[in-house]
């Protein structure tokens, strides 16, 4: 059976019901207070974007996966949605966001599908990552008590969003090749370092993705789970130094705790967000007729309640399901792939994309402690858009390879069926 992924029919369904959704959304929202014309623009640019990548890349890259393609470019749609609602200047600006996100992702996917060099690159990757987190801890600004962003005036950019792919391109280059514990002190010392700066930029949430990613993608590769097993004991008892070390991340364990007992001050945030999820009930108030900007940071940290607020839990859920359909897929991804390399990009990009998405979600939620990480592809964030387009580019690439080596190889076996027998 060819293994070429041919154009399902099914495939231009999804396509024209996200875009219907989208277009629809702008519409509503372009007639919310009076009359306002840049939401119609949206209505066609936003929708249009995402069938161009459907239809250009499909014809450049016939491997494309095309459902994570549109899954993803869906989330970024149901974002730029709600945060037209909410502000809608930042609403624009996250769209050249989503638009240098896809430049950036195709790539992406260009340099996995194709490029060969990836060792030459090892090394400058390594110091452009330790220099700036190291840069940060000189220059950076204080957020939520973590000194995680530098501002170059125009803009921001939170150096850890770009570590997390810089770790999952060098953890794959150097465990698809060496598996000794000696071989792998300088991938090792790397991670050691961007975990340790981040540590010193008190950015929990950051800490946590990177060292579970890390401890991911050394476990698929080596199968050692007793060392496995002693990074997650290390990872419990580094929890609890840095509960004891940092007074912020004492108050978001207390505010998971019980909420109730600051409710007009550290407890307020989360309350409003439970809040507001309970107030949009299965099916939501309607777009434009809550008040999710009741919400402090709604536009980033808790976007997800305010979508549940106004489209309703059951929209919500949906969101969440496009979520683990993008992970499976992603998996399928690296269990397909005939290349150690390609493999451990796909587990390392879906195991730090999963951890982002579970910890802002369940924070929000109050079903763990809230870290302050931003919603993949939906949330307000130059850096988080860009990080995470380009481990949807990884994505891509693996996608592409994996199928052009199943297409060789089921051509060569046409070849040997046709060969009459001597």
């Amino acid at each position: 059976m060819r293994s070429k992924e041919l154009k399902r029919p099914e495939t231009d369904w999804v396509l024209l019901a996200m875009t219907l959704f989208e277009a629809t959304a702008f519409i509503l929202l372009a007639f919310r207070d009076g009359f306002d014309f840049v939401p119609l623009i949206l209505a066609v640019s936003v929708p249009l974007l995402l069938v161009a990548q459907v239809l250009l890349l499909g014809r450049a890259y016939p491997h494309m996966d095309s459902y994570i393609l549109i899954i993803v470019n869906f989330l970024c749609g149901v974002g730029l949605i709600m945060l037209y609602r909410l502000d809608a200047g930042r609403a624009l600006r996250q769209l050249l966001f989503y638009g240098v996100g896809v430049m950036a992702m195709m790539g992406m996917t260009f340099l996995v599908a194709r490029y060969r060099g990836w060792r030459k690159l090892r090394l400058l990757i390594m110091l452009a990552s330790v220099a700036m987190l190291g840069l940060t801890l000189l220059i950076g600004e204080e957020n939520g008590g973590a000194k995680n962003w530098i501002d170059l005036g125009f803009l921001s950019i939170q150096p850890s969003e770009f570590v997390k792919v810089a770790l999952v391109l060098c953890l794959a280059m150097d465990l698809s090749e060496r598996r000794t514990v000696r071989q792998l002190v300088p991938v090792g010392l790397f991670a050691v370092a961007c975990v340790g700066l981040i540590v010193l930029q008190k950015d929990l949430g950051a800490v946590l993705i990177c060292f579970l990613t890390c401890l991911t993608v050394y476990y698929v590769a080596t199968s050692n789970w007793m060392l496995a097993l002693a990074g997650l004991v290390c990872a419990a008892a580094g929890s609890t130094v840095l509960y004891h070390l940092f007074d912020h991340v004492r108050t978001r364990v207390a505010i998971w705790q019980n909420p109730w007992d600051s409710p007009q001050g550290s407890g307020y945030q989360i309350i409003q967000s439970l809040i507001s999820i309970a107030s949009g009930g299965l099916t939501g108030m309607g777009l434009g007729l809550g008040s999710p900007d009741i919400v402090p940071v709604a536009e980033s940290d808790f976007i997800f309640s305010a979508i549940c607020e106004e489209f309703g839990i059951l929209v919500g859920l949906i969101l969440i399901l496009l979520y683990v359909i993008l992970f499976a897929r992603g998996l399928l991804l690296a269990m397909r792939a005939r290349s150690s390399f390609h493999a451990l990009l796909a587990v390392g990009a879906v195991t730090s994309l999963a951890l982002q998405t579970f910890m802002i979600v369940g924070g929000v939620i109050k079903m763990i402690p809230l870290t302050g990480v931003t919603l993949p592809f939906v949330s307000y964030g130059g850096s988080s858009m860009l990080s995470s387009m380009l481990m949807l580019g990884i994505l891509q690439g693996v996608s592409i390879s994996v199928g052009e080596q199943d297409e060789s190889q089921w051509r060569m076996a046409r070849r040997r069926e046709e060969v009459p027998e001597l």
